[in-house]
């Protein structure tokens, strides 16, 4: 959905991170990274092993423990997490599987990787999820699985997919990557699928540069994803005996030192973010015309991936862009959220044409994604609403209106 530009980068190696050249630059996205996830990857860097081990298996049980669910399967990143995830479930091809086209494009683009076509769906107007409605419109004999997201946050209606799953016998899979530690009814998303895929890459509240899990409670399925993913441990030894020829997708135990140690801050750093949050909306309350953030009855609790501005119809595509390139010129890193997946090349090979989806054309034409990350202070997060809403008046929108 969104590739947030990196706010560091280093030279050399052996040398300290650097600045954009610019210390006003307030980028989209900042990991809450302290001394104890330093000191983390300190100890594996001074053990005698990097690649996937001991770490990455303290990881998978600790993440499995967090969600309450039995199994976590430890993978590079959540593509290749939910690309095994539908080759265990035999998924492929002449099959196909429901998704969002208002997602992440890593989503769709693993239902093609693994042979299958996806079928998009529209989004309820308000969440941005999943509408279960426009999901049961598109199953058809040839159906075989339902993604569904938690969009920025935003459980999805987990009930109702449930049950349109049970009832079609659909495998249903759930991308929690955008919201982890929010809830619906009281439990954590994750926890509602067939398995769920977490993806902890930026900008994620819970990243260690790159990886990604995906957890079940069934076992059966727990053991095809391990073997579709590496070889037991019995088989490295040798580079030519293996009972199946897995992608080698592991997480190195460097990378799960990191997000052991973010995950045992978990709370802390939700608690963080939340802060920030408020910053904001006291903030926006003066933006009039705005969408305002919503909540479904169902969900307990939500937590942002990124702080949207959802503008008014009287806004356009083209003035929402302008809207994200005036803030960038005042070295705010703005973006847009979404660029519908079925507006893409690779889908609109398929044949979808805008118009399709109106919902999440609608939707993603009009939201702009925000900094949004620990680190932001009162004086920054009131500089970036008041650039934009003047950026706002200078594309001659004037106060939106829903």
């Amino acid at each position: 959905m969104i590739e947030p530009a990196l706010a560091y980068e280093v030279e050399e190696i052996g040398e300290e991170p650097v600045g954009t050249g610019n210390e006003s630059f307030i980028p989209l996205s900042d990991p809450d990274i302290t001394v104890a996830e330093i000191a983390a990857v300190d100890a594996v860097l001074r053990s005698p092993r990097l690649s996937n081990g001991p770490v990455a298996e303290a990881f998978e049980t600790a993440f499995a423990g967090y969600l309450g669910r039995k199994y976590a399967i430890a993978v590079p990143n959540g593509t290749i997490g939910l690309l095994l995830a539908l080759k265990a479930c035999r998924i492929g091809a002449g099959d196909e599987v429901i998704a969002s086209a208002y997602s992440f494009r890593e989503t769709a683009h693993a239902i093609s990787l693994a042979g299958a076509r996806p079928v998009f769906a529209d989004i309820d107007y308000w969440s941005g999820v999943l509408a279960p409605q426009k999901v049961e419109e598109r199953i058809s004999p040839r159906t075989r699985a339902i993604i569904a997201g938690n969009n920025n946050g935003h459980p999805a209606a987990w009930s109702e997919l449930c049950d349109i799953a049970s009832r079609h016998n659909l495998v249903l899979l759930e991308d929690s990557t955008e919201a982890i530690g929010s809830r619906y009814k009281g439990e954590l998303v994750g926890t509602f699928g067939d398995a769920a895929i977490f993806d902890f890459s930026q900008p994620s509240l819970l990243t260690c540069g790159e990886g990604g899990m995906v957890v079940t409670d069934d076992i059966d399925l727990a053991m095809t994803l391990r073997r579709h993913r590496s070889h037991r441990l019995d088989e490295r030894s040798s580079v030519v005996v293996g009972s199946a020829a897995p992608y080698q997708a592991g997480i190195s135990d460097l990378a799960a030192a990191l997000g052991l140690a973010q995950l045992a801050r978990i709370d802390e750093i939700i608690e963080r973010r939340r802060l920030t949050e408020d910053l904001y909306a006291t903030h926006v309350q003066s933006f009039e015309g705005i969408k305002p953030p919503y909540i479904a009855p169902d969900v307990t609790e939500v937590n942002w991936l990124l702080y949207l501005v959802h503008l008014g119809t009287r806004f356009s595509r083209s003035s929402r862009d302008a809207i994200a390139e005036d803030l960038r010129v005042e070295q705010v890193e703005a973006t847009a959220y979404s660029h519908p997946l079925h507006l893409q090349r690779h889908y609109f090979d398929l044949g979808y044409r805008r118009g399709d989806l109106l919902v999440t054309e609608k939707i993603a034409d009009r939201a702009v994604a925000l900094p949004f990350h620990t680190h932001l202070t009162d004086a920054q997060i009131e500089f970036i609403v008041e650039t934009m809403k003047d950026a706002s008046i200078n594309v001659g929108a004037g106060a939106a209106i829903y």
